[in-house]
């Protein structure tokens, strides 16, 4: 079993900055693909930037060039810088790791972009 755990999460005005952090209970980072999707209320959850176990990185369209993935795997710790958030940036972010054929998601961090 796999637990994640997110943080970082808060209240920021426009054009400020976030980094939400993603704790894996077990060494497994850099064997699994890992990411993180978002929430925001009554949409569905959509994939934000996922991180390959080789160390490649995707983006979605809405926050390329604005938000960067990363990982500490020493820290068994996967990052999300978020520069320039915009109101519609406000949702719930979850820590997502694909083990195998399992899903493996964190309780989710409120993330609330005030304009």
């Amino acid at each position: 079993q796999v637990q994640l755990v997110e943080s970082g999460g808060g209240l920021v005005q426009a054009g400020g900055s976030l980094r939400l952090s993603c704790a894996a209970s077990k060494s497994l980072i850099v064997f699994n693909p890992m990411g993180w999707y978002r929430q925001a209320p009554g949409k569905q959850r959509e994939l934000v930037a996922s991180i390959t176990p080789g160390g490649s990185t995707n983006y979605a369209d809405s926050v390329k060039g604005r938000f960067t993935i990363s990982r500490d795997i020493a820290k068994n710790t996967v990052y999300l810088q978020m520069n320039s958030l915009k109101p519609e940036d406000t949702a719930v972010y979850y820590c997502h790791m694909l083990l195998g054929r399992d899903n493996y998601w964190g309780q989710g961090t409120q993330v609330t972009v005030s304009s």
